[in-house]
């Protein structure tokens, strides 16, 4: 998922808590609400996108 207002981050999809979606971001890191109107799937490339930030993170031997 990618939160409009919250400078495009790219999230997993959680939960809900309330009348907020939680979302994790793909490269690891604290769980944030969003309001669910203010998300959109994805694309292909941002799902591409995302994932690659994760494995570099990982191969820099980052927490996520």
């Amino acid at each position: 998922m990618v939160d409009t207002t919250n400078d495009g981050r790219v999230g997993e999809f959680r939960g809900v808590a309330g009348p907020y979606w939680s979302l994790r971001p793909i490269r690891g890191g604290a769980e944030w609400e969003a309001e669910p109107d203010s998300l959109r799937e994805a694309t292909p490339a941002e799902r591409v996108r995302a994932e690659c930030a994760r494995q570099t993170a990982r191969s820099r031997g980052e927490l996520l």
